[in-house]
């Protein structure tokens, strides 16, 4: 898979890292511009941009609903988070109470790579990211192989149980079988949150803290859930959730049958209060909007 191979340093103070996102700085500004795709990396005045980090997504420990700001359960979401920082190089980390802003780090940056092909809608670059030099010549394409993306924090994340595997149609067969074979192995090992997943089991959303303080599920399920909550006017019944699904109108590939459908067809509601998925988040591919 070829990709464009950038070196810079993380940075993480005055910004709110999680456990699939960080800031990254490229040594040469103008790499930026040769991210393909058809949309522009968006940067700060700094030239920094947030990354959207390739094939996982951790728990929300900041998630925006017409509501206000929510999240999910600390323990893992704020221990994703501390992962990805550790594997990056940072300690002494502190963030401030209130809002989980980075006040202070050591050291202030991290050197690294991040191996890329386009922006998200919301402009974050995504990316997959490692540490010290990278494995090519900065601002070119390389081939990127499974031993590669091993070296990532992305693959460190779902092989410690710390992020659920989510894949996109512009990942590579080789890559996200490799990072499917981690996130299972993390899951037969009862490793991180796994032990905790509710997402095919099914979760129950029994009062008004249920959602961010108790309930381990797939991001994906839970900023859908988070939304359609937020829509509610205080009711707590998934009776229509569904529907609002289906409105949602997101697209994906179910690996196992072959099947292209939408996100409310693999989604179970019962008794009008519990959810779960009816396939493992390894075999869907979701379509990139």
């Amino acid at each position: 898979m070829a990709m464009l191979v950038i070196e810079g340093t993380f940075r993480i103070v005055g910004a709110r890292p999680d456990g699939d996102s960080v800031r990254f700085y490229p040594n040469n500004l103008d790499d930026w511009n040769k991210v393909e795709g058809g949309r522009k990396v968006r940067r700060n005045k700094s030239g920094g941009a947030q990354l959207r980090l390739d094939g996982i997504d951790a728990l929300e420990t900041h998630f925006r609903t017409e509501d206000g700001e929510t999240h999910q359960p600390p323990r893992f979401a704020d221990a994703a988070s501390a992962e990805l920082l550790d594997f990056l190089g940072f300690t002494d980390v502190v963030r401030r109470e209130k809002d989980g802003t980075v006040t202070a780090s050591e050291p202030l940056q991290a050197p690294g790579y991040i191996f890329t092909r386009t922006a998200d809608i919301y402009g974050r670059c995504v990316a997959f990211a490692g540490k010290g030099e990278a494995p090519g010549k900065s601002g070119t394409k390389i081939h990127v192989d499974v031993p590669m993306i091993q070296r990532t924090v992305n693959y460190h994340q779902l092989a410690h149980g710390l992020a659920y595997p989510t894949f996109y149609l512009k990942l590579f067969p080789d890559l996200r079988a490799s990072m499917a074979e981690a996130a299972t192995a993390a899951r037969t090992g009862h490793l991180g949150l796994w032990p905790k997943d509710v997402t095919q089991t099914g979760g129950r959303i029994a009062e008004p803290r249920s959602l961010a303080e108790d309930l381990v599920i797939m991001p994906k399920l839970f900023r859908r859930l988070a939304d359609y909550l937020a829509l509610n006017d205080g009711d707590l019944s998934l009776g229509g959730f569904l529907d609002f699904l289906d409105q949602k109108d997101d697209r994906l590939f179910i690996l196992s049958t072959g099947h292209w459908t939408s996100f409310d067809t693999i989604v179970e509601v019962i008794d009008d209060d519990t959810v779960r998925l009816t396939v493992p988040p390894e075999d869907i591919i979701f379509e990139e909007k």
